[in-house]
């Protein structure tokens, strides 16, 4: 009878133990997954904030562009 006992003792110890390590691996992946899905989301705002300064300096280098020719205008009525 004791000997019945400890062997399900056993059995129990070695299922439980094969379940937390199920679950663990599980966590482990899940917690890969979202580190992947993280870092991507990182690249993508960064690829926004970059094409965003971009058109930031497109638009000052264009201002001022359009602000030069402006005053080589005005220079020239000026002359003339």
């Amino acid at each position: 009878m004791m000997m019945m006992i400890m062997m399900m003792m056993m059995m129990m110890m070695m299922m439980m133990m094969m379940m937390m390590m199920l679950i663990i691996r599980m966590m482990i992946r899940m917690m890969i997954r979202m580190m992947m899905m993280m870092m991507m989301m990182m690249m993508m705002m960064m690829m926004m904030m970059m094409m965003m300064m971009m058109m930031m300096m497109m638009m000052m280098m264009m201002m001022m562009m359009m602000m030069m020719m402006m005053m080589m205008m005005m220079a020239m009525t000026m002359m003339m």
